[in-house]
């Protein structure tokens, strides 16, 4: 199946599973449970499942079927799943993979609500596999039944105490109703899942929720994001995905999620072309463009990392701390060198270190000796070693400073007594404050003394044994909260304001004259010119704008222009315009033999300028992205260019274009004058907006964007616009 064919399909089952989601309540708490494909062979996965449910204090009712019969742990096993009781809550299906079609239609039958299902041989195994694998899904999706997997290892509700797994468990009580907001984690992989379970607890995070979705027949990561935006215990949600089947019920549940104070924090592999290929071997899954996902997931309020260890440490801080505020970083350290690299590894991660203001100095100026400035970095050196209590007051004054958004503490390992009293120093200094604080302890492989221990966990202190690794997280989160701000200054679009006075587009690519009418219709600037019919016309318009002029053969068809001879430039009268008109067509008739011209663009010509390029598309999964950097030929040759979500403010564009390897061809170079950057960002606003707007145009090309200097504008030189192919259309 294509990837346009999946599209189609997630489409068109999405209302049929709308019944399917609505289970999700029986899915993870279920009244009654079905384990289908139980052996009467010990260890068998049927009977590790059922195990599982009966050591953990599962009381609702239990129901086995399996062909043998019988009876094992003293519950009567039925041969046929047309023998269960209408209704049962959860069906765990431990069948090999060519059992579960039908056993799904049968489970259907008998209203079923939810299923799991742990069977490989699916998607990843070919198009054999996916096709086996999409008719499960509609199958489940057309009776109501919510289906977990296929080549899923199952799922944990550590809010009830309810697991389904495959592999035998060790009891575990619910999670206690005091024990505050808890991280749900959804992974398509079982043992990356595992991983992030593991990590998270043995830092005393914690968890809701543990699902792994496998290769989501039915059920998705998109429907499970949605379900924990709304579960009370749930106060935000790691995500691992190797793909994302439906991108838009994905951004909906994470922008649901972020309206309930739930920060999603995801982790997408496939930026190489072998990440790609690994995670479609492992789920069978067609990868997508991995930069226009993240621009889009991160639009929607998702914190996209790209290490496990950024997944775990961001999702701890962000449960911490749901709405960590803007600032630079604070520093406290006992040690000369700590400053020393920190300050080194913060440049490269888009940190800064403010300076400690003189209110906060002179806080801190009566508590330290001379040799001993206060500032930021603040070494305190061997002081907290007999003074412990500066602990607490160097970071009472680092977080009371406006500039300082958050605060990273890194001591070395002292002896029990002392590491507690740093500790219990640092935590009434910080427990108030909404500015997320790591305290990293050095000497990473040795373990915490037990009482450092039980105040950490009972303070909810994020402690860390790595600077690096600390440092790396909380630049995480500043760029977190410096996309959160943006987002919430962007406005509506302002291109819908425009749409009446559009000129009508036609299928496929434009011409290049009409394209500059649709952006003229925005607003934005283009050569004065027009497009001529006969030689004639020509000539007029030429007189009309003045020379010199540049012409330029005009149809849709007609892609590359200067290569097939369509564009001359530097026509200095009326007798160059008829020669200019007759080379034209000369050269077309050559490298375009039978072409029709719409006829020829004359322009005036523009002036020299910094060449930049704005264009955009619209991706089939993830909608439109637009994209701005340097223009002409360097975009090809050098890539520099920076992706941006449409409906951003122009400041944030502004932004993104002083990210430019080049931008400081910005602000002048080597005598050049600085350049009119806000009407760019004005161009690239304006392009967003008209995508958003207008569904049929699939992409737009400004290249170049000539920019002058400050408060001279810039022009389209260029412009190209592709609308839907009739061929395309459904």
């Amino acid at each position: 199946m294509l990837m346009e064919d999946s599209l189609v399909a997630a489409a068109g089952s999405a209302s049929s599973r709308a019944g399917a989601i609505a289970n999700i309540e029986a899915l993870l708490r279920p009244a009654s449970v079905a384990i289908i494909g139980v052996s009467s062979r010990a260890g068998s996965p049927g009977q590790v499942v059922l195990h599982n449910l009966l050591a953990n204090g599962y009381n609702g009712a239990v129901h086995l079927v399996g062909r043998g019969g019988g009876e094992i742990a003293g519950l009567s096993v039925l041969s046929d799943v047309a023998d269960l009781p209408e209704g049962v809550d959860l069906a765990i299906l431990v069948l090999p993979a060519d059992a579960v079609r039908s056993t799904i239609d049968q489970l259907v039958a008998r209203k079923v609500r939810s299923a799991v299902c742990f069977a490989s041989g699916f998607a990843e195994m070919g198009e054999a596999g996916r096709q086996a694998q999409h008719a499960i899904g509609e199958a489940a999706s057309a009776g109501g039944l919510a289906l977990v997997g296929p080549n899923t290892v199952g799922y944990f509700n550590y809010v009830d105490g309810f697991h389904v797994m495959l592999v035998e468990l060790t009891p575990d009580p619910p999670l206690p109703v005091d024990a505050g907001p808890a991280l749900a984690v959804v992974a398509q992989s079982g043992g990356i899942g595992a991983h992030l379970a593991g990590s998270l607890q043995s830092r005393a995070v914690p968890i809701s929720y543990v699902m792994t979705t496998g290769n989501e027949a039915q059920m998705g990561l998109a429907d499970f994001i949605s379900y924990f935006a709304g579960d009370s215990r749930t106060g935000g949600i790691i995500v691992y995905a190797e793909q994302i089947g439906d991108p838009q019920a994905f951004l909906a549940g994470a922008r649901a999620a972020r309206q309930a104070g739930k920060p999603v924090v995801l982790m997408h592999p496939g930026k190489s072309d072998l990440a790609k290929h690994a995670a479609s071997s492992h789920t069978g899954a067609l990868a997508g463009d991995h930069a226009v996902m993240r621009i889009a997931a991160e639009s929607a309020g998702v914190l996209v990392v790209d290490t496990l260890e950024e997944l775990i440490d961001v999702g701890q801080l962000l449960l911490r701390y749901p709405e960590p505020p803007a600032g630079g970083l604070g520093i406290l350290t006992g040690s000369g060198a700590i400053c020393g690299i920190t300050l080194d590894y913060v440049g490269p991660l888009g940190m800064h270190v403010p300076p400690l203001s003189e209110s906060q100095v002179e806080a801190l100026r009566p508590q330290l000796p001379d040799y001993t400035p206060p500032r930021n970095p603040l070494d305190l050196g061997t002081l907290v070693g007999w003074k412990p209590e500066l602990m607490g007051a160097g970071a009472a004054a680092l977080l009371a400073d406006s500039a300082i958004g958050s605060l990273l503490v890194s001591f070395p390992m002292a002896d029990p007594g002392m590491s507690i009293t740093w500790m219990k120093s640092f935590v009434d200094a910080t427990r108030h404050s909404a500015k997320p604080s790591i305290y990293v302890i050095h000497n990473e492989d040795k373990p915490l003394a037990p009482g450092l221990v039980e105040i950490i966990e009972a303070e909810g202190v994020i402690v860390m044994r790595s600077p690096e690794r600390a440092m790396r997280a909380l630049a995480r989160l500043a760029q977190y909260s410096r996309d959160r701000a943006a987002a919430m200054d962007a406005g509506a679009p302002s291109a819908a304001m425009a749409l009446d006075a559009l000129p009508e587009l036609g299928r496929g690519t434009q011409p290049e004259w009409l394209g500059k009418q649709v952006l003229a219709n925005l607003g934005i600037a283009v050569p004065r010119g027009a497009l001529a019919e006969t030689v004639d016309r020509a000539v007029e318009i030429a007189g009309e704008i003045g020379y010199p002029v540049v012409m330029k053969a005009q149809a849709a068809s007609l892609a590359h222009k200067s290569e097939a001879g369509g564009v001359l430039l530097r026509i200095a009268d009326a007798a160059a315009v008829r020669t200019a008109w007759a080379t034209l067509h000369d050269n077309i008739a050559r490298a375009e033999p039978g072409l029709s011209l719409d006829g020829v663009l004359v322009e005036a010509m523009g002036e020299r300028g910094l060449e930049l390029v704005v264009g955009a598309r619209r991706d089939p999964q993830w909608g439109p992205i637009i994209m701005v950097g340097l223009g002409g030929i360097w975009v090809e040759a050098l890539g520099d260019v920076r992706l941006i979500p449409p409906g951003l403010p122009a400041a944030a564009i502004c932004h993104e274009l002083r990210s430019l390897k080049a931008a400081k061809l910005l602000d002048g170079f080597r005598g050049s004058p600085p350049v009119d950057v806000a009407a760019v960002a004005a161009v690239v606003q304006k392009i967003g907006d008209l995508m958003v707007a207008r569904s049929d145009i699939v992409e737009i090309d400004v290249n170049p964007l000539m920019v002058y200097a400050q408060g001279k504008g810039a022009l389209a030189l260029d412009a190209l616009i592709v609308t839907e192919d009739a061929l395309n259309v459904t």
